[in-house]
């Protein structure tokens, strides 16, 4: 650990910033999920700080979970506009950590990790290299370093290509992807343009197209040490989805054939962080890699589930604690997910609107 962050701090009390506040029932982001971990955590006492890009994000009025909120800068205004902001809010909270949580965001907090670090502000995230190494652009030549299968997968930037891709040896169903998020299955040239142009309105360039691959999905969370090892790993399969594909429902599992591509992607990586491998194994039984992420999935509440709470050991990590010996995740533990409102005063709307940050009551209940 670094000088600054001496070993053995009490990180039960620490005060805990999370992005990722969005929660759309079809692609919720991680931080609610993070949040609930760390707020279930035995022991935690600290504070939660909830941080958002949009005034309707749900967890930003969530006062059973976070202590205080605030809006963030959108990532394309830069990471010099992202860290005064930052720097605002530390001197109000006294960050100790900041888990982002969005795969958009993290390019600039990598870059000001140095900054937040010499400020007393702990991450573990990954490098601007580690980001690049798995991006889902170049994971073809991971995978093919690695040796392991992913689909067929082609940057496109002419809608057209998606007329003449038959005749280029490409068959429909397509998946169009974005840069960061979105993934729709075409099943014809105008359902592939209409995605194409959709995705890249939404998330710009480069737009993504890859082969679809039939079968089931299975992914993998994890914290890597930043040596190229693998700490707690949590396995799950989806057993309902979303529109998007994102998990609406899972089941906990093992698969050793997973978790050895895991282990080989932070090993290559040297991966510092969260991460999750999404992983499709085919009517065959051959695993595919579809995509790594660098965060935390929204899934994450699983592994507090079945034993394995990732966020709580992302914690004692930065905290200099030596890994415990986790017992095995246990196996067959269901998640499903569920939508329900959320009732917030017009004052804390207009607050939040006008000030960018909301502090709600005390919860007495909390403290320690």
């Amino acid at each position: 650990m670094n000088a600054q962050f001496p070993s053995g701090a009490d990180w039960r009390r620490w005060t805990i910033a999370v992005t990722g506040m969005n929660a759309r029932p079809d692609n919720p982001g991680p931080g609610l999920a993070v949040a609930r971990c760390l707020r279930e955590a035995p022991g935690f006492c600290g504070r939660l700080i909830g941080l958002g890009y949009e005034v309707l994000e749900p967890g930003l009025y969530c006062s059973d979970i976070f202590d205080a909120t605030y809006m963030l800068p959108y990532p394309s205004a830069g990471s010099e506009v992202q860290l005064e902001r930052l720097m605002e809010i530390h001197a109000g909270e006294r960050i100790d950590v900041i888990i982002p949580c969005l795969d958009a965001e993290l390019s600039t907090f990598a870059h000001n990790q140095p900054q937040l670090a010499a400020h007393g502000i702990r991450m573990l995230v990954p490098s601007l290299e580690q980001l690049r190494i798995r991006a889902k652009d170049n994971l073809v030549e991971l995978c093919r370093k690695l040796g392991f299968d992913t689909p067929e997968t082609r940057t496109v930037s002419d809608p057209g290509f998606f007329d003449r891709c038959c005749d280029e040896g490409w068959r429909y169903p397509l998946v169009v992807k974005g840069i960061y998020y979105d993934a729709i299955v075409a099943g014809d040239a105008a359902d592939a343009k209409a995605a194409f142009q959709k995705i890249a309105s939404q998330w710009g360039y480069p737009v993504l197209v890859q082969e679809h691959v039939q079968g089931y999905e299975i992914n993998l969370t994890a914290l890597g040490d930043g040596r190229g090892g693998m700490i707690g790993p949590v396995m799950m399969r989806k057993r309902a989805l979303t529109d998007k594909g994102k998990a609406w429902a899972g089941i906990s599992i093992f698969d050793q054939t997973l978790e050895a591509l895991a282990e080989a992607v932070m090993a290559e990586c040297h991966w510092c962080g969260p991460l999750e491998v999404e992983a499709l194994r085919d009517e065959g039984g051959r695993l595919y890699l579809i995509e790594v992420n660098p965060r935390f999935p929204a899934w994450v509440y699983l592994t507090h589930g079945v034993g394995r709470n990732l966020p709580q050991i992302l914690l004692q990590t930065l905290a200099g604690l030596p890994p415990a010996d986790l017992a095995p995740a246990r196996l067959g533990t269901l998640f499903i997910r569920y939508a329900e409102e959320l009732i917030v005063p017009l004052e804390q709307f207009q607050t939040m609107m006008i000030d960018g940050a909301l502090s709600p009551p005390v919860n007495t209940s909390r403290v320690a």
